[in-house]
């Protein structure tokens, strides 16, 4: 069935493949085309020829019981990071912050009621939630998320938290309208955010806002730690000011950046 309130331009065919792509979640690496078909809605036939075509495209593979996506697929999400020259422009400052204070620091944007991941410098720890280029948590348990959210009006926080999420996580913090608007707006009073353990155990993080040359909030970053290893003051005493500085480089070299006409080389 076509969608509605769509445009005269709209490609139906291409909207379903992305829900198809979309379609699977963490947990549910193989899916069978019965699994595929009743998640989106399509008809078991639809449902094969796409799966075809993105077999034949690369972007997925026939594997024991259904379907699986191909690493293929994440050129998708890099083109989009790679697009924005955000990365070449955060990585030094990135690299940098890491060094000093031996936690991960990763960026982050809103999609929909989610986080999404689209940079990152890890250190090697053990921790309670993989976190890679692409991978999407809750926004309002994440430091990242509350900074984003924060930048919001109230009326559009309502809004994007009124999707589910896909995350296919379970969070910790569960708050009711009041206790988040509370949260956010003392999010919005310090200019940063900082979660322990609201997402899952053993995961502590603090977060700042990235800006452009308008003052706008583009993405956020955060210094992520263990809780059995840091503590709440460690972080919000010592990393937290090394995170406001990085964040303010990034935001002024991005604001530079946004203002060098952007050229493209062909042989």
């Amino acid at each position: 069935m076509a969608r509605a309130d769509t445009g005269p331009d709209f490609i139906e065919a291409l909207a379903r493949g992305l829900d198809v792509i979309r379609v699977f979640q963490p947990g549910r690496p193989v899916m069978s085309l019965t699994e595929v078909a009743t998640a989106t809605g399509l008809a078991r036939p639809t449902a094969r020829r796409i799966l075809l075509t993105l077999q034949e495209l690369g972007y997925a593979r026939s594997e024991p019981g259904g379907y699986a996506l191909t690493p293929r697929v994440l050129e998708l999400g890099v083109s989009y990071v790679r697009s924005m020259g955000l990365w070449e422009v955060a990585r030094p400052h990135m690299e940098r912050l890491v060094a000093q204070t031996h936690e991960s620091s990763s960026i982050a944007q809103l999609d929909g009621s989610d986080i999404v991941y689209v940079a990152r410098v890890a250190v090697p720890k053990i921790v309670t939630l993989s976190v890679q280029i692409g991978t999407r948590f809750p926004a309002l348990q994440t430091s990242l998320g509350k900074v984003l959210l924060a930048a919001l009006p109230p009326d559009e926080v309502d809004r994007v938290l009124a999707e589910p999420s896909r995350s296919g996580v379970q969070p910790r913090w569960r708050p009711d309208v009041a206790e988040r608007d509370a949260a956010l707006r003392e999010v919005r009073a310090k200019g940063w955010a900082l979660t322990d353990e609201e997402l899952a155990l053993g995961i502590r993080s603090v977060a700042a806002p990235l800006r452009d040359g308008l003052g706008n909030v583009i993405a956020a970053i955060n210094v992520n730690a263990h809780a059995a290893e840091t503590s709440v003051e460690r972080l919000a005493e010592v990393h937290l000011p090394l995170l406001l500085k990085t964040a303010g480089a990034i935001s002024a070299d991005w604001a530079l950046y946004e203002t060098v006409p952007q050229v493209t080389m062909t042989s």
